[in-house]
């Protein structure tokens, strides 16, 4: 399938899209990003702990507000994304807000071959998998960049979430990685009204996909938890439950939304 061979510079061409509008938007709050509000929320911070002084590779970073909230943390960060807009932008507010970070513009499978280092912690949260075809591919990637004894945290939308249409309402598609799946998005979660339609190819991975990639790639998971809402208000028909806490209008309580996995390289 040509989309398929090809999903690297359609996806690239949507985030790049994505993040000018993304940087506007309330969603992200860049103003209150740069007077100092951090951009991680609980379920990360509570697994990170202390990271002074600790080198951190963020995959997927976009536009780095999660590497730079980690640099305000005192660790040595590394950022890497697809997008080149996203990165470029990364590189603009690091240095406009004096933190001392380092961007590098690729995909997640590339990421070896533009890099040759290996940290104490891969970092990878909200959205990101769901990009990426192949988990093994995935798992090696992350297992190659972290140290021995090195950890890897992921949080990350559940499975059980893509399962539903755009609206939300009902089960669309497969809880298993059974098909590319190839949509055309109007907007962004980010700014439902954003001018632009353009292509996304994504996947579903089902848990034990992405648990046994990582068994595979010699991690031990540490721990493994899931989450019935979301910190973040960024698919249609949400509703709030909480301070920071949404779940799906009619499924409140019912679906995991969330998941975080804690895993340590042996």
């Amino acid at each position: 399938m040509e989309t398929l061979h090809d999903y690297i510079n359609i996806n690239r061409e949507l985030w790049n899209e994505k993040t000018g509008h993304h940087l506007k938007s309330d969603f992200y709050d860049v103003a209150g990003f740069k007077e100092g509000v951090t951009s991680l929320q609980s379920i990360e911070t509570a697994l990170i702990g202390d990271v002074s002084g600790k080198k951190v590779l963020h995959l997927q970073c976009h536009f780095g507000q999660d590497t730079l909230s980690l640099a305000r943390l005192g660790a040595e960060v590394t950022g890497i994304d697809l997008s080149d807009k996203a990165i470029q932008s990364a590189s603009e507010l690091a240095s406009e807000l004096n933190l001392k970070a380092r961007f590098i513009c690729s995909d997640v499978y590339a990421a070896p071959d533009v890099l040759d280092e290996t940290f104490d912690m891969v970092f990878t949260t909200y959205g990101v998998l769901g990009w990426l075809p192949d988990m093994q591919r995935w798992a090696d990637v992350v297992s190659r960049f972290l140290k021995p004894g090195g950890k890897l945290i992921l949080v990350e939308f559940h499975p059980v979430m893509w399962m539903f249409d755009n609206d939300m309402t009902h089960i669309q598609y497969s809880y298993f990685n059974k098909e590319v799946i190839v949509d055309s998005e109007e907007g962004t979660y980010a700014d439902r009204n954003a001018p632009m339609k353009l292509t996304a190819v994504s996947w579903n991975h089902n848990l034990a996909e992405v648990m046994q990639a990582l068994i595979n790639a010699g991690l031990q998971i540490e721990q493994f938890a899931e989450y019935e809402s979301s910190p973040y208000n960024c698919v249609a028909n949400m509703v709030t439950v909480g301070e920071g806490q949404y779940q799906i209008k009619g499924l409140e309580g019912k679906i995991p939304l969330v998941y975080s996995v804690l895993a340590t390289k042996k």
